[in-house]
C-alpha cells in the first residue's frame, strides 16, 4: 500500500453515500478499509443502473479501495468477530444512530476499553447534544432543514428546490475524512484515541452560512441573511445567440476589461459598478446588463473575445461532455478499469496529488462479503503469531 495513510486500518460500518464517500477517500490515501456489511449489503448496492444485482454504479463509485466483510452484528458470532477486529483497528466509522450502536454494545466507552488508541467517528443526522438527537435524516431532509432548499429556490415561483446532487451527504463525507485524519495526527502526539461526532445538519448549516449569514453576522444586524450576489435572480449561465456561457468578471480590473471588450465601456465608469462595494449593492442591475449584452453574440465569438481579454469564461458543459474534456483527458482523470465481476467500467482518478506519498487505486469496489474469510483469517493468524 502507498499513500499518506498507509498502515492505517479503518473499520467502515457505513452505508449509502456520506460514510462510504469519506472512507473511500481514506482508502484512496492508503488506508486498509474493511467495509462491514449486513447480509443484505449496503442499500446503495441496489440503486440502478447496474450490470449485476448488488453492484450499482453509485456503489462502484463510492467503495473502491475497500474489502467487504459480512457480519451479523446482532448475533454473538458476528458481534464477537467485530470486537476482535476493533482491537487491531485504528479507526471505526459508523453512520447509524448512536442509540443503535449503544444497543449493540458498540458505544465508544466499550470499544475504547478494548483499544484506547481507537479513533471512533459517528456520522449521523444531528448532534447528540441537542433536541433533534436521534431523529432520522437523509440528504433531502438535511437540505430542507439546513436552508439549502430555501436558498436553491430563492426567487423562484416554484418555491424551494433540492440541489441536483447529494450535497449534504458529500459535505459531511468530506468533513468525516478530514476529522479522522486530524484525530490520527493528534494521536501520534498523545498516544490516545478519541470519539468524533460529525452531524450532517450542523455541518451543512456551517457550510452554507459561511457567506449566507451575511447581515446577521453583526449585532445589531446590518441586513438579512443571504449573500446578494449569489442570490441575484440574474445569476445564472448567460444565454448567447446559440448556447450558454459561464462568465464571472470579479475584480475591478476584470469588470473594466469586460465592459470594454463587450462594447459598453461607459459602464466601466458608472459609480454603481466601478468598485467592489458598489457592485455588491447593485448586483441585480449589473447582472441584468450582462445578460442583455451576452445575448447579442454567439458562444464562439464570446469565447474568443473574453478569452483574449483574460476573463474567467467557459461554455456550459454537461456531464456527458466531461467524458471528452481535453483537460481531463490530458491528466488521465477518467480511468478505464476492468472489474473482476462487472467487466469494463469507467472510474475517476484521485483528484488530489502528493509529491512523495501519492494515493492509488489498489482495488475496485468489492462484491458483498468478498473478503470475509480473508480478513477474519488475517486476524486469527495475527493472534496465533
Amino acid at each position: 500500500m502507498s499513500g499518506p495513510l498507509a498502515g492505517v486500518r479503518v473499520l467502515d460500518l457505513t452505508s449509502v453515500a456520506m460514510g462510504p464517500y469519506a472512507t473511500q477517500i481514506l482508502g484512496d490515501m492508503g488506508a486498509d478499509v474493511i467495509k462491514i456489511e449486513a447480509r443484505q449489503g449496503d442499500v446503495f448496492r441496489h440503486v440502478s443502473p447496474c450490470a449485476n444485482e448488488g453492484m450499482g454504479a453509485a456503489f462502484l463509485n463510492l467503495n473502491r479501495n475497500k474489502r467487504s466483510v459480512v457480519l451479523d452484528l446482532k448475533t454473538p458470532e458476528g458481534h464477537g468477530a467485530l470486537l476482535e477486529l476493533v482491537q487491531n483497528a485504528d479507526v471505526l466509522v459508523f453512520n447509524v444512530r448512536p442509540q443503535s450502536m449503544r444497543k449493540l454494545g458498540l458505544d465508544y466507552a466499550t470499544l475504547a476499553a478494548l483499544n484506547p488508541r481507537l479513533i471512533y467517528c459517528g456520522a449521523y443526522g444531528f448532534s447528540e447534544a441537542g433536541p433533534y438527537a436521534g431523529r432520522p435524516a437523509f440528504d433531502d431532509i438535511v437540505q430542507a432543514m439546513s436552508g439549502a432548499a430555501s436558498l436553491q429556490g430563492h426567487g423562484s415561483a416554484d418555491g424551494p428546490a433540492y440541489m441536483n446532487t447529494i450535497l449534504a451527504d458529500k459535505v459531511a463525507g468530506l468533513t468525516i475524512a478530514y476529522s479522522v485524519s486530524m484525530a490520527l495526527y493528534e494521536r501520534e502526539r498523545s498516544g490516545q484515541g478519541q470519539s468524533i461526532e460529525v452531524p450532517m445538519f450542523e455541518t451543512v448549516v456551517s457550510f452554507l452560512l459561511t457567506e449566507h449569514l451575511a447581515g446577521k453576522t453583526f449585532r445589531p444586524a446590518r441586513g438579512d441573511t443571504g449573500y446578494d450576489r449569489v442570490l441575484s435572480p440574474h445569476r445564472r449561465p448567460y444565454r448567447t445567440k446559440d448556447g450558454y456561457l459561464g462568465l464571472l468578471p470579479y475584480t475591478d480590473a476584470q469588470w473594466r476589461r469586460f465592459f470594454e471588450v463587450a462594447g459598453c465601456a461607459g459602464y466601466a465608469d458608472d459609480p454603481r459598478f466601478a468598485k467592489t462595494a458598489a457592485r455588491s449593492r447593485h448586483i441585480d442591475a449589473l447582472y441584468e446588463i450582462v445578460n442583455n449584452v451576452i445575448a447579442s453574440r454567439g458562444t464562439d465569438e464570446w469565447m474568443s473575445l473574453l478569452g483574449d481579454a483574460d476573463l474567467p469564461v467557459t461554455r456550459v458543459v454537461s456531464p456527458d461532455e466531461l467524458l471528452d474534456d481535453p483537460h481531463l483527458q490530458a491528466i488521465g482523470f477518467f480511468r478505464d478499469d476492468a472489474h473482476p465481476t462487472e467487466g469494463a467500467i469507467t472510474t475517476m482518478s484521485i483528484p488530489v496529488t502528493f509529491s512523495r506519498t501519492p494515493g492509488d487505486v489498489r482495488r475496485l469496489a468489492p462484491n458483498l462479503g468478498e473478503h470475509t474469510e480473508e480478513v477474519l483469517g488475517e486476524h486469527t493468524a495475527a493472534k496465533s503469531g
